[in-house]
């Protein structure tokens, strides 16, 4: 297998050259990153073939997943992503068992408290979706102090991300950010949850190299090396690296490179493999996609290759470019916005 070859494989079974129905393409792709809503809507409108931006969140949920970060991924995988301590604390409302929250300096929370507090939340979303702001207004209230607040609500989790982590609620799949009381599920016994997400990997991000799969899973090699052991896939080296998959039998790779192609930020096809080791971003232009903040750009693809980054503002679409092109790629970018976001766009602009 060459290079062009195996990004072909990895662009196909993203569904990047072979459009899916939208609950297909988060079954396979684990989710989809969503820091920013419009990112996520975004990745899979340029992968789905049944996307209508009006019903996205149908069927979708949003919660911490994969390397602890929050994701659009399937309802129906709630069991695959929270484990729930092997289903022991799964909508168990008690929180005396020592957690990276409670270790924590300035955790205001007894584990009494937090019960109570917790109990609150619950109630209130038992009517409806409501904000952090308004389960903040709530629990204030009913007497949650300001000490209390920064721990039940810490920006980076804190207690609600406990309740979202142990199934009981999750985030609202909407640009306003909104909380839900999440449906029953049986939680996945752990080492089973992640031998199934190692096999979807190798099947849809792959071919992938053992390097990959750490980045994408923040796991061990030790871990990688287990998950290969027990799934068997194929193997092939190239340019001096051993690439892992499994075949995917719903893929036809007699595919083309896409001469234009613009990808979301915080896309899959970036985060799915070792930044450093990217086959589509030369190292140089590394910091332009993956900035010091831990934002991931989106970044606009030709032939195979990251030449720029964009930015849409309303009517407005502005491409920065890593490199000089011709005009006959800049009317292939025009072309390529123009057939993304048709009759949207007022003015396309270039920057080098």
């Amino acid at each position: 297998m060459t290079i062009e070859e195996i990004k072909i494989r990895q662009m196909t079974n993203q569904h990047l050259l072979q459009p899916a129905d939208k609950m297909t393409v988060v079954h396979d792709l684990m989710g989809i990153q969503a820091q920013f809503m419009g990112n996520a809507i975004h990745a899979l409108k340029i992968r789905c073939k049944d996307f209508d931006e009006k019903s996205f969140g149908d069927g979708l949920v949003k919660n911490w997943t994969i390397r602890g970060t929050m994701h659009v991924f399937a309802q129906d995988d709630l069991s695959l992503f929270l484990p729930c301590n092997a289903g022991k604390d799964y909508k168990r409302n008690e929180w005396d068992a020592p957690s990276f929250w409670n270790q924590r300096a300035h955790w205001a929370l007894t584990p009494e408290r937090q019960s109570e507090i917790s109990q609150w939340i619950l109630s209130a979303l038992e009517k409806q979706a409501l904000t952090r702001e308004e389960l903040k207004d709530i629990c204030r209230k009913l007497g949650m102090t300001e000490a209390e607040e920064t721990s039940m609500f810490d920006p980076w989790g804190g207690g609600i991300r406990q309740l979202c982590e142990r199934g009981f609620i999750h985030y609202a799949v909407q640009e306003n950010k909104a909380f839900c009381l999440a449906p029953d599920f049986v939680p996945m016994n752990e080492k089973e949850a992640a031998l199934e997400k190692a096999r979807r990997y190798f099947m849809h991000f792959g071919p992938a190299t053992i390097h990959d799969a750490m980045y994408f899973f923040h796991a061990t090699l030790g871990q990688v090396k287990e998950w290969i052991g027990q799934l068997n896939p194929e193997c092939v080296e190239c340019d001096g690296k051993v690439y892992y998959y499994i075949e995917n039998p719903n893929a036809s790779y007699n595919c083309e490179t896409p001469r234009c192609l613009f990808l979301a930020g915080f896309d899959q096809l970036m985060l799915g493999y070792e930044k450093k080791e990217s086959l589509y971003l030369d190292r140089a232009n590394l910091r332009k996609i993956f900035n010091l903040a831990g934002i991931v750009m989106p970044s606009l693809m030709m032939d195979g290759r990251i030449i720029g980054k964009w930015k849409r503002t309303n009517t407005n679409l502005s491409v920065i470019l890593f490199e000089a092109i011709d005009e006959h790629k800049r009317k292939m970018i025009r072309d390529g916005a123009e057939s993304l976001w048709p009759d949207e766009l007022k003015k396309i602009e270039f920057t080098e």
